[in-house]
């Protein structure tokens, strides 16, 4: 049995546009939220219940640039990745604040490429990159606007891994 395994795989719904930026060294970093629902059937009190997690997701490099380029608020994507903690210092109350978030090793685009809306049927997988996963720049710790406007955090670097810059997500 493996001692450690750090792999998150999610669907979901953009919560906003993406917001991209580049790093000193010109690495693009965008960070996009996720609403991700769960629903059941609570038999307690007989009704069919809803639960929405909000989550945060930090792509790197061409898939970076993808995310900024194609996506924008409500279009579905999966997302395939790994948790780390995010720690900084509250400028307001000093005090030490960490939050977990999702580091994105793989994108895929979800539904139609019209409209990029989440609703409607039809276009399933329209955009998506069946088992290729996009490039990752290599490099260790680099500067950037995380929640306090900037800091450099050794695990939010990006994942190993070279892939040539034509690689098209469709």
């Amino acid at each position: 049995m493996a001692a450690n395994f750090n792999k998150v795989i999610l669907i979901g719904n953009l919560t906003r546009d993406p917001q991209i930026r580049y790093t000193p060294k010109g690495t693009a970093v965008c960070e996009i939220s996720l609403a991700v629902n769960r629903t059941w059937f609570d038999q307690a009190t007989n009704q069919k219940k809803e639960e929405t997690t909000f989550v945060e997701v930090t792509l790197w490099g061409r898939q970076a640039e993808i995310a900024g380029e194609y996506l924008a608020k409500g279009r579905p994507v999966l997302i395939e990745g790994r948790l780390t903690l995010d720690t900084w210092d509250d400028k307001e109350s000093g005090q030490k604040r960490s939050k977990l978030k999702v580091v994105c090793e793989q994108l895929q685009l979800l539904g139609s490429r019209e409209g990029g809306g989440a609703g409607g049927g039809g276009g399933g997988g329209g955009g998506s990159r069946a088992g290729a996963p996009a490039r990752r720049p290599q490099g260790g710790d680099e500067d950037y606007g995380g929640p306090s406007g900037g800091y450099s955090n050794q695990n939010e670097g990006p994942p190993p891994g070279d892939f040539p810059d034509d690689d098209v997500p469709f």
